[in-house]
């Protein structure tokens, strides 16, 4: 990776976690895939625009590319 790439993905960390501590974002993690490493994160939008006004705001948009889809929740209450 060079600086550039560098200082890019530490500026796309430090974004992605203002969403963390918000609880937009409920899981974000690195992926060790043998492919090569990518990203994966869980957030909890109320639409795609939302989700997108998000990514197309990361510093690395660009560097990274996005893949987007859908999911149902169900959870249990007690």
């Amino acid at each position: 990776m060079r600086n550039e790439e560098r200082t890019t993905m530490e500026q796309h960390v430090g974004y992605w976690k203002t969403f963390v501590n918000n609880d937009v974002v409920i899981l974000l993690s690195l992926v060790m895939d043998p492919k090569g490493s990518h990203g994966i994160a869980v957030v909890r939008v109320d639409s795609e625009d939302e989700l997108q006004q998000i990514t197309t705001k990361d510093p690395a948009n660009g560097l990274n590319s996005y893949e987007v889809y859908p999911m149902r929740t169900v959870t249990k209450k007690d």
